[in-house]
């Protein structure tokens, strides 16, 4: 039997959501189900992801759905679909109202279908399943949280949190600036976070919390990033890990998550070559820490068509075209097997080789040139990488709700915006 052969024997059909029958089947108790994608600007990988996420929720308890993305921004998100009283009703307007660079990887039709989805969920069960943000930046939003919060529960602390925003402050929200000054505020957030560590007794707790540790971890975060090497994406990988950890204790024993995330995040480091780079990710710190078992990570590949990414970091989004794969890759193997769209669920027995075998596959960033697209393919083992494939041969672009506003001073992360 040749590749082709085995490959069409291991595909499952993936046209409606029932089609997702043996991926739930997979899924089993795992306590974490982590859904990737290939880019942050492709509509079929947010469709499909959020399809599962619903039957996740609504068939099997999943407790919460954590992103890539800021703290403050899906908080604000988290209460509009748990129907916190003073929140806007719609979750579109929240999402509608995200400003920072780049906003589209969440200011998008399919996210808002999704939370509207979640929200309406909420309403008819009484379940409270949040929205919440793994990632490191949006370190000044999240200082301006604490400083209201501890003027509102605990002025007592005022005075900490204000010394580690002065600290900040000379600095105009510009990270650069920031992480070329000797000294820095790591004393000034410390003191901070230590003074806000204890367990969380309500939502507003946890809130104020963790925007504490993101001002810790983006501290951290934008220091390594000057240096460089692996060790700023490992501090951003660690803290999301952390954050989703946070998460399920608070929500308590038999809390489950979903996590939605660029497939390098997600897809086990040591099944590519970024740990040989002595680079960690998400996926595989959360098997580590919770067990093989109870971690299903879900990759997603796709092959011509168009994609919303920008040319530059902080540039204006475009839709472009995304080539036809590189030879050799996941994606050309895929392509070559005529197969429109396909599922494939990886497992510990014996079956065809194919997904044993390194190839190059394809992971496209918020910063995409599709003349340079050679430069955009991670050596990976997918069998190791994932417990399954989501496959799409013709993809297209997101819908963004509006164009970006201007760039508010983040820095690139590696590899170039995932």
């Amino acid at each position: 039997m040749n590749e082709v052969e085995e490959i069409l024997g291991s595909a499952l059909p993936l046209e409606v959501e029932a089609d997702l029958d043996p991926l739930l089947e997979r899924v089993g108790d795992a306590r974490c189900v982590l859904l990737g994608e290939a880019s942050h600007g492709t509509h079929e990988y947010y469709a499909w992801r959020a399809a599962l996420t619903r039957r996740l929720v609504a068939e099997k308890g999943f407790s919460f759905v954590a992103v890539e993305g800021d703290w403050p921004d899906c908080w604000r998100v988290a209460r509009s679909v748990t129907l916190a009283g003073d929140a806007p009703e719609d979750p579109g307007e929240v999402l509608d109202g995200y400003r920072r660079w780049p906003t589209w990887m969440w200011a998008n039709r399919e996210t808002v279908d999704f939370c509207r989805w979640l929200r309406d969920h909420n309403a008819g069960t009484g379940d409270r399943v949040g929205f919440y943000g793994l990632d490191v930046y949006s370190l000044w939003d999240s200082l301006r949280s604490v400083i209201g919060y501890l003027s509102e529960r605990r002025p007592e602390y005022v005075e900490t949190a204000m010394a580690a925003y002065r600290c900040f402050e000379p600095h105009g929200e510009d990270p650069g600036s920031y992480a070329l000054v000797p000294g820095g505020c790591e004393d000034e957030v410390l003191e901070l976070l230590t003074r806000l560590r204890r367990p969380a007794e309500g939502a507003e707790d946890l809130n104020a919390r963790q925007n504490a540790e993101v001002a810790a971890g983006a501290e951290r975060y934008y220091r390594a990033m000057i240096v460089g090497g692996p060790e700023s994406w490992n501090v951003r990988d660690v803290h999301m890990a952390d954050t989703l950890d946070r998460l399920l204790d608070f929500h308590g024993a038999g809390a489950r998550a979903v996590v939605w995330a660029h497939n390098t995040h997600i897809g086990d480091a040591r099944a590519t070559d970024m740990a040989a780079a002595g680079m960690v990710n998400l996926g595989q710190l959360a098997r580590d820490r919770h067990g093989r078992d109870a971690v299903v990570a879900v990759g997603f590949a796709g092959g011509s068509g168009e994609v919303i990414a920008a040319p530059r970091w902080g540039g204006t989004m475009e839709t472009m075209a995304a080539p036809a794969p590189l030879p050799g890759s996941v994606e050309a193997l895929l392509m070559g097997t005529g197969l429109a769209r396909a599922l494939f669920v990886f497992s510990d027995g014996p079956e065809a080789a194919w997904p044993r075998e390194r190839r190059g596959h394809r992971a496209i960033g918020v910063v995409y040139d599709p003349g340079r697209d050679r430069r955009n393919y991670v050596p990976t083992v997918l069998a190791e990488r994932y417990d399954a494939l989501c496959w799409f041969r013709r993809t297209s672009a997101l819908d963004p709700l509006h164009l970006e506003a201007a760039r508010r001073g983040e820095l690139e992360t590696l590899p170039s915006g995932v």
